[in-house]
């Protein structure tokens, strides 16, 4: 797992931490983590042209196949953190976002990486859609590899 400092467009998503997301020592529960990887790929698919909604009304649907997360520092209650998306892999069916959450006075307290397959609306895979594809090499510079 690398950096998401490469030249590639990020999104940056900002949360402020509510007390429900931390554990007796007001640090944030390390699952919650995860969740805002999730919050940080949606508004990167929005802006990128083609929001999950949409997808799903075209009939695909993404899904995770891997999670990684490398936890450096500690988020508590009351912070806002700022959760940078990029995409940095797009392959025939499916993709690769890089996370990086970086706490208010710049530090990194994680970075991650989740890989996508896409499925249509059986369960099975799919190739990526073109339109979906499109927008994701436009928004990223990435090529579609197979």
């Amino acid at each position: 797992m690398g950096t998401v400092s490469a030249p590639l467009p990020a999104v940056e998503t900002s949360i402020q931490v509510r007390y429900a997301e931390t554990d007796a020592q007001r640090v944030v529960y390390h699952g919650n983590y995860v969740i805002w990887f999730e919050v940080a790929r949606t508004a990167y698919c929005e802006r990128a042209g083609h929001p999950y909604p949409r997808m799903e009304e075209e009939g695909s649907f993404i899904t995770v196949t891997d999670v990684r997360v490398r936890y450096r520092r500690s988020v508590r209650y009351g912070d806002t953190v700022v959760v940078r998306a990029r995409m940095t892999a797009l392959k025939s069916r499916g993709c690769t976002f890089a996370y990086e959450i970086v706490l208010p006075d710049g530090q990194l307290a994680a970075e991650g990486e989740t890989q996508h397959l896409f499925l249509d609306a059986a369960g099975r895979p799919r190739i990526v859609p073109e339109a979906v594809a499109k927008a994701f090499r436009e928004f990223s510079g990435i090529a579609c590899r197979a």
